[in-house]
């Protein structure tokens, strides 16, 4: 994640088309915003902006995906990510 000049390493959670949840030990706050970088067989930028933050555990943000190249990538990821079933659930 870039915020500023800084670069924030966190894992995320819970992605979603509209949002996410970011685990991070020391979130931002809420209203927050920030460009944070996807590895989708290659780089994935995504404007984010923080909604919600559990103190110690992340922030959950909203995402907005710009480029039209980087739309249709993180929507296939979306699609394939809501297809996967959890270990234990049937």
């Amino acid at each position: 994640m870039e915020w500023g000049s800084a670069v924030l390493r966190g894992r995320i959670r819970d992605l979603s088309a509209n949002g996410a949840f970011i685990e991070l030990p020391d979130p931002l706050w809420i209203g927050a915003g920030f460009t944070a970088r996807l590895e989708l067989g290659g780089p994935v930028q995504i404007d984010c902006f923080v909604r919600r933050v559990e103190p110690g555990r992340g922030m959950g943000v909203s995402v907005n995906v710009a480029r039209p190249e980087n739309r249709e990538r993180f929507q296939e990821l979306v699609e394939r990510l809501s297809q996967v079933v959890p270990p234990g659930a049937k």
